[in-house]
């Protein structure tokens, strides 16, 4: 299997309280997927306190949400259950977690701040998460790496969600939005401009008509094993 990616802020400080209690979850029955249910669950909470006006809360509870997303990967090999659908299935709970956490971050912002365009920043930021996410799922192993390093990886999930736990406890949302869809959209960019420099090249000629849709399928197949962003 890949493997797991660990961002500056994964590294510095969730992995210090995820490793922990993977340890201590791995003495019960708890399950991988039921953690994702939880951070899943957390984020869903957040969402409901931004709309309530809880940003304090709020924003904890996104911080909450990142780490307790560290757990389930580390459980799993402590437990020797690791599978693609554990990380298939976590994968899709973070996106819509992380849609999630930006709208209630951009609601938020809408009903305490008088900034104009917060919905435009709002999109923006959720675009760029989806994004950030999709760009280092389609692109292949041989070059995933160069993802997770460097400008390219300045948008990994546990750097965009530290950075709204900061924006929702300080009460400024707007210029947090701004952050992230900055920081996501121009990652996204240093992205295409290495792809195009690296893949704009054919491995081979064109496949023939015939057997065009099967390379299609199977690469689609393929894109949806990996997890991180």
């Amino acid at each position: 299997m890949e493997a797991v990616y660990n961002g500056f802020i994964s590294r510095h400080i969730n992995r210090k309280l995820s490793e922990p209690m993977a340890r201590l979850l791995a003495k019960t029955r708890v399950t991988p997927n039921q953690v994702s249910w939880a951070s899943f669950s957390i984020a869903f909470l957040s969402f409901f306190s931004f709309i309530f006006g809880q940003n304090i809360a709020a924003g904890l509870l996104v911080q909450l949400s990142s780490i307790v997303d560290g757990i389930d990967g580390s459980l799993a090999r402590r437990k020797g259950m690791t599978s693609e659908f554990g990380s298939f299935f976590d994968s899709v709970l973070d996106r819509y977690a992380d849609i999630l956490i930006v709208l209630g971050l951009t609601l938020w912002s809408l009903s305490h701040e008088a900034y104009p365009g917060i919905w435009l920043v709002g999109f923006l930021a959720i675009a760029g998460t989806i994004c950030v996410s999709y760009t280092r799922a389609r692109i292949s192993l041989n070059h995933r790496h160069a993802f997770d390093k460097g400008l390219k990886s300045l948008a990994s999930r546990d750097i965009r969600l530290f950075l709204i736990m900061i924006g929702a406890v300080i009460g400024q949302a707007f210029f947090c939005l701004i952050a992230i869809a900055v920081l996501t959209n121009l990652v996204v960019s240093f992205r295409l401009i290495y792809a195009y420099r690296h893949l704009r090249r054919k491995s081979g000629p064109d496949p023939t008509p015939e057997n065009r849709g099967a390379q299609n399928s199977t690469t689609t197949d393929r894109a949806y094993i990996t997890k991180r962003e």
